[in-house]
């Protein structure tokens, strides 16, 4: 068995674990949300650049695992530009654990999953936890504000 498909399967049974240890019902409220994140998420996937960028909120501050700091984001804007443009997603899931919503104002933490491909065709597959924190604005829930990173590759 491949190494690629050893990935896929513990990857595939991490959700399904996932899935059925968090499995609950959802208000209208959370819903919301996650549809927002599930829009951006995408929207992202897809390439588009602007519209991911569009649901990040002038005040946004964010904190990557990787990162020394946090960023802003006109900082986050230059390595979403850059990433888009140097990788593709080939495919992902995101599942949500927790979504908690009081007024205007939200997190979401949830795991990722994802098969990326570079310019010269390589495929890498990863995953982590990741927490967003949204603000409703308009019709829409923008990013404020958000934290987490990869799980460490073998």
């Amino acid at each position: 068995m491949s190494k690629y498909f050893k990935s896929i399967l513990i990857i595939a049974f991490s959700l399904i674990l996932i899935n059925s240890t968090f499995a609950q019902e959802w208000s209208s409220e959370q819903k919301d949300v996650w549809a927002s994140v599930e829009a951006y998420w995408s929207i992202s996937s897809k390439g588009d650049v602007d519209g991911f960028l569009n649901y990040f909120d002038e005040s946004y501050t964010g904190w990557n695992n990787r990162a020394p700091v946090p960023n802003n984001k006109a900082n986050v804007s230059k390595y979403v530009r850059w990433d888009m443009s140097n990788n593709s997603t080939v495919l992902y899931t995101i599942t949500p654990v927790s979504i908690w919503v009081k007024g205007e104002f939200a997190f979401v933490h949830y795991y990722f999953s994802t098969v990326e491909k570079n310019k010269e065709g390589k495929e890498k597959m990863s995953g982590g936890r990741w927490t967003d924190i949204l603000m409703k604005k308009g019709n829409k829930w923008v990013l404020i504000g958000d934290a987490g990173g990869r799980r460490q590759s073998n």
